[in-house]
């Protein structure tokens, strides 16, 4: 299971993941889950093209994802599975895609979101999704690059002051 890294990104590929996550991970293939990237043909385009021809590139809404991709089962070799949101994470969870770890890298911040990094604003909502990913036995790991130390979501809830 650790040739999976499942991720929330909500800027999904971009420079940080293609010059450092897909190196320090020795990643295949990126696969975006997300519904607005898999209905834009213009969005999932502009995507294909800033991935290196020898990353193999996947887009998936959602629910096909969830329906279709079995964490345990996934044969793409070492891959990154990128989500825009908590939320969609969550979904994609409830819908079937068990995975036992994610790596929360960067939330846009915004009104009613509280700092938890320097690339991470959690509002209500996104902490009670990350707490009931933590109760249903998912480790969720704090960590915008692959150089940073990991930090565990249960050791900053208590300081989120929503």
């Amino acid at each position: 299971m650790d040739s999976i890294l499942v991720r929330v990104d909500n800027r999904l590929v971009h420079g940080q993941i293609l010059e450092a996550w897909v190196p320090s991970f020795k990643a295949v293939s990126i696969i975006v889950v997300n519904d607005e990237v898999a209905r834009d043909l213009f969005r999932e385009s502009v995507i294909r093209m800033v991935v290196p021809s020898y990353i193999k590139l996947y887009v998936f809404d959602v629910e096909e994802f969830s329906k279709s991709c079995s964490y345990n089962d996934w044969k793409l070799g070492r891959s990154i599975i990128l989500f825009d949101t908590i939320g969609d994470a969550l979904r994609a969870y409830n819908l079937g895609f068990a995975y036992d770890r994610i790596n929360i890298g960067n939330v846009h911040d915004g009104e009613g979101k509280c700092c938890v990094s320097s690339s991470i604003f959690l509002d209500r909502k996104d902490a009670e999704d990350l707490k009931t990913l933590v109760e249903s036995g998912v480790t969720v790991e704090i960590q915008c690059i692959p150089n940073d130390r990991p930090v565990d979501f249960r050791d900053v809830e208590e300081k989120i002051k929503l």
